[in-house]
């Protein structure tokens, strides 16, 4: 099943993003497998960091749960929110999946 992890950041922590930023990397290295495509997101109105969005492959939500909080930037209080959605890609590459 293919999920869609939306994360909204906490401001006052964004200090922990840069700290931490190497170990968030190699996990999702570690974790490329499960974690198809990962990276920031930006307002733009203003450019301003937004969170970030996770496409991530896995049997349930638990196991993307246990990924999210294995990550790095999970104890920080980097995150401010986390929606995890179902996703179904029905186009790609200029063609229908479905």
């Amino acid at each position: 099943m293919l999920y869609a992890v939306l994360f909204k950041d906490n401001d006052e922590k964004a200090e922990m993003r840069t700290r931490h930023m190497a170990e968030h990397l190699a996990f999702l290295e570690r974790n490329s497998g499960q974690i198809r495509a990962a990276g920031p997101l930006t307002d733009t109105q203003d450019s301003a960091p937004a969170g970030g969005l996770w496409l991530v492959e896995a049997p349930d939500v638990q196991d993307v749960r246990r990924l999210i909080e294995a990550d790095p930037f999970w104890p920080t209080g980097l995150r401010k929110s986390v929606r995890v959605l179902t996703w179904t890609q029905v186009f790609a590459d200029g063609m229908r999946q479905i």
